[in-house]
């Protein structure tokens, strides 16, 4: 792609960026989710905290793939359906801007919400070393591993927003799928399957590649992995969002 080109994208973006995380930070339930995010996931860890006496982050980071199937189909659950149930979606697809820039803008947009929801975690870690030793290269993978995952699970939630106009339905179909890609590489489920399915379903599982991260230990496996998963998501939210124009 020419610099201009870039350039031009860029341009188109930028604006539908603004406007949709303008529109998260002026949602009461996003703030909601995130302060549930917040309150639950700092009240669960020191439960354990105090007893384990270590200056350790792992049991933070192990609560978060569960309560990213709730926050992240939250924040996504309006974004294509609430633009379809008002109407707005046609006159936002007129505009001169391509679709892939419109996709990409509001995907974006709900990640740095969400990078700014984790922002705010950055507390329990300062508190943690405040307290003892602890561990900065295993919280910046596990934040790490935490971006990557919220990224992924994010465009599965607009590719779920984009083929309906019901919030509810979007949310509930986007933590159905995120569900089951969570579970297949659990024990429980492998304990029923054997030899090369076992690997594969291993391998899919969003959960498996997250523990690696969360233990401080980047594989790049697992950033490809993330990152393929985004970046096939957002295609088939482009494509959903094109195919329009093939009625």
């Amino acid at each position: 792609m020419k610099l201009t080109a870039i350039t031009s994208s860029i341009s188109n973006i930028t604006p539908i960026f603004r406007r949709e995380f303008a529109s998260y930070l002026g949602s009461p339930i996003a703030y909601i989710f995130a302060a549930v995010f917040l309150v639950a996931t700092n009240w669960l860890f020191f439960q354990s905290f105090f007893l384990t006496d270590q200056a350790v982050m792992r049991q933070w980071f192990g609560l978060l793939p569960w309560v990213f199937l709730l926050l992240a189909p939250a924040i996504t659950m309006r974004s294509w359906a609430e633009e379809k149930k008002s109407n707005t979606v046609e006159f936002l697809l007129t505009l001169p801007i391509r679709d892939f820039e419109v996709v990409l803008a509001k995907f974006l947009s709900s990640f740095a919400f969400l990078a700014l929801v984790l922002a705010f975690s950055f507390t329990l870690p300062a508190t943690i070393g405040w307290l003892g030793d602890i561990d900065t290269g295993v919280v910046v993978t596990g934040y790490l591993g935490a971006l990557l995952l919220g990224s992924a699970y994010l465009s599965l939630g607009l590719l779920a927003s984009s083929f309906t106009r019901n919030q509810i339905v979007a949310f509930l179909v986007s933590l159905s799928v995120m569900f089951v890609l969570f579970i297949m590489g659990s024990n429980q489920v492998l304990g029923f399957v054997s030899g090369p399915v076992a690997a594969v379903l291993q391998f899919l599982s969003t959960a498996s590649h997250f523990d690696t991260l969360s233990r401080g230990v980047v594989d790049t496996r697992d950033v490809i992995y993330y990152l393929s998963f985004t970046g096939l998501s957002v295609y088939l939210n482009v494509q959903a969002i094109s195919s329009r124009n093939w009625r």
